[in-house]
């Protein structure tokens, strides 16, 4: 072969490796796809904190599903399901009864492809949102799903809580250990002297006493509320307004379960029909707002529009153990001639709090008393150097 044909069959070659790639470029870059954005934006979310002392709000998701040239889908659903991330049994979360389950599932009508909603997240870690995106009429265009992943880093003010509890249980074990490893005299008889036998008998009874009481009373709090939810006797805020109303020719009417268990999916739905058509009414706009009663801070926050049944309904979990309200709302829309004062239905909820693992309460003490027992070794190496010197 001569040297003009080896440079010509290379140059082809590479040419066509060059439109390979660019057409396989092109063929990915063309598939429809969800895309995530949040607000605050993502390196400034934080888990919810319980003892904080400034109002929290939840974090707004939007989620657009676009075609393959990047515009938005229209006259889609879109379903989604929340997962919470996996379980951390070493490293456990302020609500580990809420690690690896469900948050939240709805599925909703997007006109313009987008889907808009407020949740408070209650841990640190990997999330999960598994979305499906199908069209409301048939063959409208092919469905596609996507499971994109939000990153929720802990709280600043964990690490402080900890760095705090951390030095001062090994100031405690410094402490310990000098007076163990300091020379003191050994009366005939003894294993070790009176001061370090009082020391380590302290220690064994605080361990136990700590020990006995974080689980019973992480027990009988549990058991407490099983009763009151089981007798009834636990005190339900009374709703602010009905759970059905039939006023300006609608009736809508919300329904769901009235008690439920941190940890588990709880369902509602709501329900708006023309009285006057005797149809379903699929021209109003549908506010849902779920509330902490007891220091009213929003757990869940969605307006968009029913199905064709007038129906919307979704599932979400209640990570804290107090009452909630659920509250919805129904607005006029823009495109439709309506005349509609605003209408609010609500209904509240009783929530059965859960007790910590065993495990996970036993864990946190092994690295509690780790801890100590490190300075221990540390204060009681230190002076037994510093005697020998």
């Amino acid at each position: 072969m001569s040297k003009f044909k080896r440079s010509l069959l290379i140059g082809i070659i590479s040419l066509m490796g060059v439109v390979l790639y660019g057409w396989v470029g092109v063929s990915q870059s063309r598939q429809p796809s969800v895309r995530l954005t949040t607000r605050p934006a993502i390196s400034q979310i934080t888990p919810f904190e319980a003892e904080a002392t400034d109002r929290q709000m939840p974090v707004e998701l939007t989620l657009q599903a676009v075609n393959q040239s990047g515009q938005p889908v229209e006259n889609a659903k879109l379903h989604l399901q929340m997962l919470t991330p996996a379980k951390t049994p070493w490293f456990t979360t302020d609500f580990p009864i809420s690690e690896g389950t469900t948050l939240l599932e709805m599925e909703a009508q997007a006109p313009k492809g987008e889907l808009k909603l407020q949740q408070m997240l209650p841990i640190r870690g990997t999330y999960k949102l598994q979305v499906n995106v199908t069209p409301v009429a048939p063959n409208a265009f092919a469905p596609f799903q996507q499971t994109l992943t939000l990153a929720v880093p802990e709280n600043g003010v964990k690490y402080r809580n900890l760095a705090v509890l951390v030095i001062l249980l090994l100031t405690v074990g410094l402490g310990g250990g000098w007076v163990i490893g300091s020379k003191q005299p050994i009366q005939p008889g003894e294993l070790a002297p009176q001061r370090v036998r009082l020391l380590l008998s302290g220690l064994i009874v605080m361990a136990i006493a700590v020990l006995l009481f974080v689980n019973i009373s992480a027990e009988l709090a549990q058991s407490q509320r099983s009763m009151a939810v089981s007798h009834g006797t636990e005190e339900l805020p009374a709703a602010r307004q009905p759970a059905m109303l039939n006023v300006q020719e609608l009736e809508m009417k919300l329904s769901g379960d009235t008690d439920s268990t941190v940890g588990q999916l709880t369902s509602f739905q709501v329900r708006v029909m023309d009285t006057k058509t005797k149809q379903p009414a699929t021209d109003v706009g549908l506010r849902v707002t779920t509330t902490q009663l007891e220091n009213n801070w929003v757990l869940f926050a969605y307006q968009g529009i029913p199905d064709r049944t007038g129906t919307l309904a979704w599932k979400q979990q209640f990570f804290d153990g107090a009452p909630h309200s659920i509250e919805v709302t129904a607005i006029p829309q823009k495109e439709t001639q309506r005349s509609l004062q605003p209408l609010q239905v609500s209904q509240n909820i009783l929530v059965e709090g859960v007790a910590p693992p065993f495990l996970t309460r036993l864990i946190s003490l092994a690295y509690f008393v780790g801890i100590v027992v490190v300075g221990l070794l540390i204060g009681s190496g230190l002076a037994g150097q510093l005697s020998t010197h």
